[in-house]
């Protein structure tokens, strides 16, 4: 059983930097592909981004293509998102999630595990 719990949220100024950490236990994290959420506060649950097992493949929201950062340390069994150039859109909880297969993907329904959301408030 996979354990996610995420960490590194807070309260920053639009146009800050923020990066924020997952870390796995239980399962085998290196054979799962990853992705991170989000939930604003009027808002229903999005894609955020998702890596393969092996860190080769990596998809995007539109929304924060060339600003987000997915990536994974598989030897820490870990998954960071770096948020760069951080808007007030960008607030919500943060979700990291894992689907029981290797292939990053968008599909929300195919996340089967979850942590339980760090929160990230941009101000303007």
């Amino acid at each position: 059983q996979v354990q996610l719990v995420e960490s590194g949220g807070g309260l920053v100024q639009a146009g800050d930097s923020l990066r924020l950490a997952c870390a796995a236990s239980g399962g085998t994290f290196s054979n799962y592909a990853m992705g991170w959420f989000r939930q604003g506060p009027t808002k229903e649950r999005e894609f955020v981004a998702s890596i393969s097992w092996s860190g080769g493949v990596t998809y995007y929201a539109d929304s924060v293509k060339g600003r987000f950062t997915i990536s994974r340390d598989s030897a820490k069994n870990t998954v960071d998102l770096q948020m760069n150039g951080l808007t007030p859109e960008d607030t919500g909880v943060y979700y990291c999630a894992s689907p029981p297969h290797r292939w990053a993907t968008t599909a929300t329904s195919q996340y089967i595990y979850w942590g339980q959301g760090t929160q990230v408030t941009v101000s303007s």
